[in-house]
């Protein structure tokens, strides 16, 4: 029955926070949106042919026919199909980043971690197991759940007569591990995406890249003995938008993995810190 209670539990955790399926799709919405209206916008470009009359059009240069960006957004706009799946990711490393940070800032749950490690410490050096737990009920987070579980095994254990000293450190040392189990799930949840963007998105920029860098030395082969300079100034800017966009995300994912990782590599720390703590206490007193 613990078992399964304790698979219950979590996948609970597993389940909790933004779940990336529903997540994922909305963003991708939102991203086409901003490349279409707001990178997209007639007023991001000079005398935009989307916009005019269908007689004007027609009477129109030829030149006039295409997109002459007049400001940063309609150059991002030129980037090409590539863009808004740049565009998606990075909205999706900024959304999962902000999921991460009120998690892990919950976990950490109130007060120092720091100061509440010392003073577990100190009172499990005393064995004031009673005061202890009521030092985790006040910090209600991650590492004070984990505490709060080894210290009611604890004293379940400190009045058990049916088990020997070798048994009780055994039973303490896993009902410790079973709690730990059910905190990391929570606590890594989300992410593999960060890492994954960390790496995918500069490869998507690499494909832009490549499509732009074919679409400028298509327009050196296809001038003849004059290249057609706009054409080739459109697929080298196609090139560079993609590279940027890509670089960018890259770089803001696997800084920002990197933040959350050494965060829960800090939790886990304190965890085990403390778990070592009650199982001496335990030991010296018991």
């Amino acid at each position: 029955m613990n078992v399964s209670k304790n698979d219950e539990q979590v996948v609970a955790r597993k389940q909790g926070g933004l779940n990336p399926g529903l997540i994922i799709p909305i963003l991708l919405v939102i991203g086409v949106c901003i490349y279409l209206f707001v990178l997209g916008n007639p007023g991001n470009f000079k005398a935009d042919p989307r916009t005019a009359s269908a007689a004007s059009v027609a009477f129109a240069d030829l030149e006039s026919k295409e997109l002459h960006p007049e400001s940063f957004m309609g150059i991002v706009y030129m980037g090409g199909p590539i863009v808004p799946i740049l565009i998606t990711f990075m909205i999706t490393v900024i959304v999962f980043s902000f999921e991460r940070f009120f998690v892990l800032r919950k976990a950490s749950g109130s007060g120092n971690l720091d100061n509440f490690v010392l003073k577990i410490r100190s009172l499990l050096n005393q064995n004031k197991v009673d005061e202890a737990l009521e030092e985790c009920d006040r910090q209600q987070g991650s590492v004070g759940n984990v505490v709060k579980e080894g210290l009611t095994t604890y004293k379940a254990l400190a009045s058990d007569t049916t088990l020997n000293k070798e048994q009780k450190m055994v039973a303490l040392n896993k009902a410790i591990e079973e709690a730990t189990t059910l905190e990391m799930p929570m606590l890594e949840k989300n992410m593999m995406i960060l890492s994954t963007l960390g790496t995918v998105a500069t490869l998507v920029a690499l494909l832009g890249t490549v499509i732009g860098m074919i679409k400028a030395f298509f327009a050196l082969g296809s001038g003849g003995g004059t290249p057609d300079a706009a054409a080739l100034s459109i697929g080298i800017s196609e090139a560079l938008i993609n590279t940027a966009l890509g670089i960018g995300t890259s770089a803001i994912a696997i800084i920002l993995y990197n933040f959350f990782t050494s965060k829960i590599d800090g939790l886990t720390y304190k965890i085990d810190e403390i778990a070592m703590s009650i199982q001496q206490s335990f030991a010296e007193f018991h």
